[in-house]
């Protein structure tokens, strides 16, 4: 078992991912902006894809509080850890930004799914574009 934190972003675009890595599987919290909180989560099994079998999909759950978008960010931060490392993850999210723009929600998913390259390129030097 392996405790990974990587984050990005600065200031309420901040976001930080903390991941356990084990050797079935990934459980991640996903917290930032200017209030962290529990508002989501996402799990990804991944499976062969339906379309074409050669490639690795995965099937998602996901559970947002109500009111809350967080899913936004973890959904696909889940399914790309769980088709790049054929494990299943655990996504819990809670992203917040008071009186969020269109801009300061793309910014934050963004440094999302920075978090999840990076904690690839850690756990294993999977270099996911």
């Amino acid at each position: 078992m392996r405790q990974v934190t990587v984050e990005r972003g600065s200031g309420r675009h901040r976001v930080v991912l903390t991941a356990t890595v084990t050797e079935k599987g990934i459980i991640c919290a996903l917290v930032g902006g200017e209030e962290p909180h529990l508002g989501a989560v996402v799990l990804s099994v991944p499976r062969p894809s339906l379309d074409d079998s050669g490639r690795i999909s995965c099937t998602s759950s996901t559970l947002p509080l109500v009111g809350h978008k967080d899913d936004e960010a973890a959904r696909p931060l889940a399914e790309m850890l769980a088709r790049s490392t054929g494990c299943p993850v655990s996504v819990a999210a809670g992203l917040h930004i008071n009186n969020a723009g269109a801009e300061d929600i793309e910014t934050l998913k963004k440094n999302a799914s920075d978090c999840g390259k990076k904690l690839l390129e850690l756990i294993n030097g999977i270099n996911v574009n």
